[in-house]
């Protein structure tokens, strides 16, 4: 169990059980690559999985399954770096599972980017040694990491050796459910070494032929002097490559091995060699401690701009800053050099093999507002997989822009052909690629962005025609039906997932699907702004390279006058047909299974389909409330001819949330921020504690143990901003409501809005905004306060009363 600590996450016994959870909790990164936060002494175990992650770098294998060839594309887990023991004389090597442990204590240091360990464990023959560990993944270097191991005998004087490895004899192994497809991933191991401490190892993707190189320098210290045993290098076949190192060790004193690494591949921006890259980079390295001072510089950096400080909730806290900071490490200022999306599992573990699915949409409103050129560096991954894009929607009939619900390394679709359910052991069809809703979620991120950060130039050069694209793409989907007059939507997914198809239909698809149907609407209308806003040249070339005619801009407002949405008794249908599937028994399941996340498995099990019942994974229908504003929402109904009342939110809420088993952690995130909205303020709070506790606790059982959930992350940090400071982001300025919770007294953050730098300090009886003059002649900046408006001039701070 880990202590509450606002900038700390610390554990003070050492628990084998907790090690993966702690693994991943503990991951350094800097955008460019991330090393899970294993114990260095260790090798891939059921207990521990050291792996390390490049930002981008897949590989493709082939694997019989199920009577067919089936091909998925992995996140691939790099040669093992951070390898490092010892042993006493002829003793054993070192390992914490395997070795008394007197004390123990661990804590990643979140607001300076490291994780320290400090152990007293006690070897044979009574031999008690303390060892020391600081590891860091450069921030200031998105090449370059190091660890510092000290040793310290406690009760003897005797010989050390001293091991480190760089071992390429890794495969993907993190997910059970995957190992039955192939994993080994990497070929052509090459090795040696340079000047007298260095060593190099070279390994190259089997199908996508990326080299990577990881070269590593050891030095060892004693009392501020540097030791000059010889080091002798070693190799084990043709994977790995390590160094060992003897010194005679005296009771009480300190010896400080420093271990520097670097890490580069072919894929590399500016990079023409890898191997001389990765040596060069080694040979002009300071000492560990000014690696660490600038490594703590840059994090410095970053937390002037993302940090959200709450005083009166320590674990909030502490959990609000761990997501910034894995954030961070998953997507960084470094992205500007990487073509690498979000994955949604981050740098952190293989689950969903390191793909980008749609969470990114719940990540970069918070980047949005912090640093916009991480979004837009993620945006341009979208942007740069396009042509890609319009392929697979050419493939599938249709027009513009159909992006994958899975993205890799060239935006193909990655979703897998059969997936395997873990609690019956067989493998299925996978239909979840018919979720098209992911391409209106790269149109809705390419628009916010502008929105947040009014940068002309990205919607000139990229985000016009992203969103036209995709506004092309989701008209295709429509077909009108002369008899009713409206235009429906078939063959899709929503985000529930349960729901592949109707029951007594053979071919996979929903009709109708609200959430979808209503996010058309949204993206075609802001497809009719785009051609207003950009320039009349750049529309005109726009609208020739995509070959969107009159007709179809025509047929653009017909669908937005005439998209079909079921509403019955004030209740939105899911999809065509949904008010007909039978009610499930949920008290007799969660008395029966207790954890009933995944009732889609549970059913599959029992010989049953979900597509039989009103069952839901996730937030569907709220999801249009969640991405919306309820103005937005009414306007889009209004014009399609559909009249809400003032509860209709309420209603739906209602509703769908007792038919919703949340076996996703972003179902969660929407349940929450729509129950503030509903003024259900118990439920609001419970409900965010639950999306706090998700990767901390590992509230799903095992899956934080294969990477962090960035959706989830995002969303806490989104409703932190949104919900309880009040912040909503309008095109004709900044409106502010706060509602801070119960537990929080105090809440302070900056933003970015079109550039300019608002600070916000909220108490409950007042709120202090202050405009910084960081853009030269800046205007007046207007902003709402509960419904007040006010003009704050760049330099000025203002307070407002919040008392009623």
């Amino acid at each position: 169990m880990h202590k509450e600590h606002p900038w700390k996450l610390i554990y003070k016994h050492f628990e084998p059980e907790e090690e993966s959870l702690r693994e991943t909790l503990c991951t350094l990164g800097n955008g460019y690559f991330g090393t899970r936060g294993a114990a260095p002494e260790t090798v891939p175990s059921e207990m521990h999985y050291p792996g390390t992650y490049v930002a981008g770098l897949y590989n493709r294998l082939p694997t019989n399954i199920a009577g067919r060839t089936i091909y998925n594309e992995d996140l691939v887990n790099c040669p093992n770096w951070i390898y490092l023991t010892f042993k006493i004389r002829d003793g054993v090597w070192f390992s914490p599972s395997a070795t008394r442990i007197l004390s123990f204590h661990q804590e990643l240091d979140i607001r300076h980017g490291k994780l320290v360990r400090k152990i007293l464990c006690q070897m044979p023959h009574g031999r008690r040694t303390w060892i020391h560990e600081t590891r860091i993944v450069s921030m200031a270097n998105p090449h370059i990491a190091a660890l510092r191991y000290e040793i310290t005998p406690d009760n003897y004087s005797d010989y050390i050796t001293v091991r480190s490895m760089l071992d390429g004899a890794v495969l993907n192994m993190n997910v059970e459910r995957y190992r039955q497809l192939n994993f080994n991933h990497w070929e052509s191991h090459v090795m040696g070494k340079f000047t007298s401490n260095g060593v190099f190892l070279g390994v190259k993707t089997s199908q996508s032929k990326i080299e990577l190189y990881e070269a590593a320098k050891l030095k060892i210290f004693s009392r501020a002097k540097e030791l000059k045993p010889t080091i002798e290098t070693i190799r084990h076949g043709n994977q790995v490559i390590g160094q060992q190192l003897r010194i005679f060790a005296k009771k009480h004193q300190a010896y400080s091995i420093e271990k520097t690494v670097s890490i580069y591949t072919s894929k590399d921006k500016g990079v023409k060699n890898a191997q001389l890259e990765s040596i060069k980079a080694l040979k002009k390295l300071p000492k560990f401690n000014i690696l660490l001072a600038l490594h703590v510089k840059a994090w410095q950096k970053l937390w002037d701009e993302f940090d959200v400080e709450i005083e009166g909730d320590v674990f909030s806290q502490q959990v609000l800053r761990l997501h910034i900071f894995h954030l961070l490490q998953t997507a960084s200022p470094h992205n500007k050099e990487i073509d690498a999306g979000l994955p949604a599992r981050g740098l952190h573990g293989e689950a969903y093999r390191g793909h980008v699915f749609w969470d990114e949409v719940f990540v970069l409103p918070f980047f949005n507002l912090h640093m916009p050129r991480i979004s837009k560096a993620l945006l341009l991954y979208r942007y740069n997989r396009l042509e890609k894009a319009r392929q697979y929607a050419i493939d599938n009939g249709y027009k513009g822009a159909m992006f994958p619900w899975q993205s890799g390394s060239s935006g193909r679709e990655e979703t897998q052909v059969v997936h395997l359910n873990p609690r019956s052991g067989k493998w299925g069809l996978d239909y979840s690629r018919n979720q098209r809703h992911v391409s209106l979620a790269i149109a809705y991120n390419a628009w916010n962005f502008w929105k947040v950060t009014n940068d002309l130039d990205f919607l000139e050069k990229y985000g016009a025609e992203i969103i036209l694209s995709i506004a092309q793409f989701a008209g295709c989907l429509c077909e009108y039906d002369a008899k009713k007059k409206k235009y429906h939507v078939r063959g899709v997914m929503g985000p529930d997932e349960f729901h592949e198809k109707f029951p007594g239909i053979s071919h996979p698809g929903l009709i109708d699907n609200a959430y979808t149907n209503v996010m058309i609407v949204w993206t075609i209308k802001k497809g009719q702004e785009i051609l207003k806003l950009v320039s009349k040249k750049r529309a005109a070339k726009l609208k020739k390279k995509l070959k969107l005619t009159e007709y179809e801009t025509d047929r653009w407002e017909r669908i937005i006058r005439k998209m079909n949405i079921i509403i019955d008794k004030g209740i939105i249908a899911q999809f065509k047909g949904y008010f007909k599937l039978k009610e499930l028994d949920w008290v007799r399941y969660k008395k029966k299974y207790k954890n009933i996340h995944r009732m889609d498995r549970i059913l599959k099990a029992e010989g049953k389909s979900p597509n039989n019942y009103k069952v839901a994974k996730q937030a569907d229908v709220l999801m249009i409330f969640y991405l919306l504003t309820l103005n937005e929402v009414e306007a889009i109904f209004k014009t399609a001819g559909y009249n809400i009342t003032s509860q209709f939110l309420k209603n739906n809420y209602d509703y769908y949330i007792k038919r919703t088993s949340h076996g996703s952690t972003l179902s969660k995130v929407v349940h929450c921020f729509i129950s503030q909205k509903v003024g259900k303020a118990k439920a609001f709070w419970d409900r965010y504690e639950e999306v706090l506790k998700s990767d901390i606790y590992d509230t799903q059982g095992g899956t934080t143990t294969e990477g962090i959930h960035a959706g989830v992350m995002g969303g806490s940090l989104d409703i932190a901003i949104r919900s309880f400071a009040g912040i909503q982001v309008t095109d004709s300025g900044i409106e502010v409501s706060p509602k801070l919770p119960h537990k929080w007294r105090r809440m302070k953050f900056s933003i970015l809005y079109k550039g300019q730098s608002v600070s916000f300090d909220i108490k409950r009886s007042r709120i202090k905004i202050a405009l910084k003059k960081n853009i030269p002649d800046a205007g007046k900046l207007p902003i709402k306060v509960n419904s007040k408006k006010y003009l704050i001039t760049p330099g000025a701070t203002i307070s407002v009363s919040l008392a009623k």
